[in-house]
């Protein structure tokens, strides 16, 4: 039972902080450098990157958090690493919150920027217009968020490590 808390942890961990690095780079690097790009070029960017993200690379780190944090939170109720569960729940509430954020506000933005016509520069202009302000700052929240789960994962990883030692 505790190899198996232990995995779990672990696996969480490491996808939150993924997610955390992914969302965080698009805050402080790509976005920032798009933003100097013109309106045709930023909205042809972003179309190619959300179509590119959407693999496996991508969707099993985003995704399989979840469900471990969840098995996570019974095995810690149930088990060893009851220590380390106030810090899970916490991280579970953290990352969900951020899922639904790119799954409330992302994801739609970028699906409607895909649609995006760019075959002139105002209707470029118009795209990024609709797309870029909320986007840039629903991923802030997202790159929060995720980062503060991840923070509170690898807290939660080493209490449960540490739990019963002494």
């Amino acid at each position: 039972m505790r190899a198996l808390q232990t995995a779990t942890l672990l696996v969480a961990t490491l996808g939150a902080g993924l997610m955390a690095g992914l969302f965080a780079a698009f805050a402080y690097a790509v976005m920032p450098g798009l933003a100097r790009s013109a309106d045709r070029t930023f909205v042809q960017a972003m179309q190619h990157i959300n179509r590119a993200i959407l693999n496996g690379w991508f969707l099993v780190p985003f995704l399989l958090p979840v469900p471990l944090l969840v098995l996570a939170t019974v095995l810690a109720w149930n088990g060893h690493g009851r220590v380390a569960l106030p810090w899970i729940v916490a991280a579970l509430v953290l990352y969900l919150a951020g899922f639904f954020v790119t799954s409330g506000v992302n994801v739609p933005l970028n699906n409607a920027l895909d649609k995006a016509d760019t075959g002139d520069d105002s209707r470029a202009e118009a795209a990024r217009s609709a797309f870029e302000g909320r986007w840039v700052t629903f991923n802030t929240v997202r790159a929060l968020l995720h980062t503060a789960a991840f923070g509170l994962l690898a807290w939660a990883l080493f209490l449960h490590g540490t739990a019963g030692v002494g």
